[in-house]
């Protein structure tokens, strides 16, 4: 009997020689699923696979927002020398708070009772909300309408690291996902070739450090991917020059069929996870250069964010427009850090130097993407871990003078776009600037209320681990009803 010919190919043959090959199956099911991850029957908690979500539509509600650019500001920004107007404080500059005030609270480096330290800078009201700001911010102030000022945010950590961590995975210790991690793992990407959570960086360290864009215990492929904002976008990412496109495609099939192997063995996700990177990273060969190549930009776009491609001086600017182009793209999450911020000494010099770094392109973002009609259907989110103390800190022995310690009992933050209200100011805290006596938000609250812009109920997005649910809020959080337009 004579064999067909079919009968004679391997299988891996079949899928070398059919054009078609592992990998790119694997890339097609990615371009074909790479929506939301709420869909109907995506796995429910008790199972140990996570997904409380089970309805229709991809989303717990209709979302404002379609993703998010959130400038951290880490190091804690002064809250009293840039939102927080408190002429109190010129008055008793020099005395003690009142024990009725410091009573009972902790500090990281200063005794309660040491001597309040006036504004650094003169305030004024701006735009038609007559929204008080720090002169500092001459750029802000002319966006100063779009913007929601909260001048109550509290938190529960008093150092940057664990305050840093809070923010960004709701937890003040390390080994839980990332807010940007969770929206990946919930509703995917608008992009099929760039990642769903990219993460940018200036400024210098950070205290929280990669734990911040870490996907906990979701599976890898929602951990965040730091960009550059120069040359290379990912180092490691484009083939040596002796690789062409055909051998590293072929090599990719190879790699794709023995994880496909190993995985059908063991049944572990995170062979899975490491198909789709694989996938990524090829499929980012091709966009990261385009989406690096601010050529495009005009000279009008660079000037108003004051960036410099390549020159580092301007990194936070550069990011900035590096987070618009992204947005343009398709990323669902963008995290923008700028570290710098910790001033212990001499804050009235180091807010001067930070906002020269960041006030221009923080405006400009907003004017680029309400310009672009981006802005409705994008949340902009700024803030730090935790404010700054009313009282000074000094000290001879670490050579500090006319600084503020951490300060979690009040901060301010600001939001704009993605559905929330422009032109209120937001909270209220005491004549001192210590504590909030008015719409306390906590930092569960903000989280609470980013997922909500998104369309996903924050109780309902949970991941189950070690046998009990988790979510980015544990067991706290509500809607900043207020905020919402």
């Amino acid at each position: 009997m004579t064999m067909h010919p079919l009968h004679s190919i391997t299988r891996r043959q079949l899928f070398r020689t059919c054009g078609v090959g592992l990998g790119k199956a694997a890339l097609a099911s990615l371009l074909v699923g790479g929506g939301s991850r709420l869909t109907a029957g995506q796995g429910s908690v008790g199972q140990g696979t996570g997904g409380s979500l089970h309805h229709a539509g991809g989303r717990h509600h209709a979302p404002r927002a379609k993703r998010v650019i959130y400038l951290f500001m880490a190091g804690a920004p002064s809250q009293l020398d840039l939102f927080d107007y408190k002429p109190k404080l010129a008055e008793l500059a020099g005395q003690p708070l009142p024990p009725s005030v410091i009573d009972g609270q902790r500090y990281a480096f200063i005794q309660p009772d040491a001597a309040v330290l006036e504004p650094q800078f003169p305030f004024a009201r701006h735009g038609q909300s007559g929204a008080q700001l720090s002169d500092r911010l001459p750029h802000l102030a002319k966006v100063v309408d779009r913007l929601a000022i909260v001048r109550s945010v509290h938190t529960d950590q008093f150092n940057h690291a664990p305050a840093q961590l809070f923010l960004n995975t709701g937890s003040g210790i390390p080994g839980r996902p990332a807010m940007g991690s969770w929206l990946s793992y919930g509703i995917g990407n608008e992009a099929d070739d760039l990642p769903t959570f990219v993460v940018l960086k200036s400024g210098g360290s950070l205290s929280g450090g990669a734990a911040m864009w870490n996907s906990g215990f979701l599976p890898s492929q929602h951990q965040g991917v730091p960009f550059r904002s120069s040359g290379d976008a990912i180092l490691n990412v484009s083939p040596p020059p002796s690789i062409d496109a055909r051998m590293q495609r072929d090599s990719l099939d190879l790699i794709a069929e023995l994880n496909q192997q190993r995985m059908s063995v063991t049944g572990d996700p995170e062979i899975d996870a490491r198909i789709r990177a694989y996938e990524m990273a090829y499929r980012m060969q091709s966009r990261a250069p385009e989406l690096m190549d601010f050529s495009q930009e005009t000279a009008g776009t660079l000037e108003m964010y004051g960036a410099a491609p390549g020159d580092p001086a301007h990194g936070f600017a550069n990011n900035c427009l590096l987070a618009r182009r992204l947005a343009e793209r398709g990323v669902r999450f963008i995290q923008v850090y700028h570290a710098g911020w910790d001033h212990h000494s001499n804050v009235a010099g180091g807010v001067k130097a930070q906002c020269k770094k960041t006030d221009q392109a923080s405006a400009a973002l907003i004017k680029d993407l309400a310009s672009r009609g981006l802005l409705d259907d994008t949340l902009v989110v700024w803030g730090g871990e935790f404010g700054r103390t009313p009282m000074v800190e000094s000290s001879a022995a670490l050579g500090r003078s006319e600084g503020r310690d951490h300060h979690p009992q009040a901060f301010t933050m600001w939001f704009a776009g993605g559905g929330i209200r422009g032109g209120q100011t937001l909270g209220a805290t005491d004549e001192l600037g210590f504590h909030c006596v008015e719409t306390p938000v906590h930092v569960h609250d903000v989280q609470a209320t980013i997922l909500h812009q998104l369309g996903i109920d924050h109780q309902r997005l949970t991941f189950t681990y070690a046998g009990r649910p988790f979510r980015l809020t544990d067991v706290h959080g509500k809607v900043v009803q207020a905020l919402l337009a």
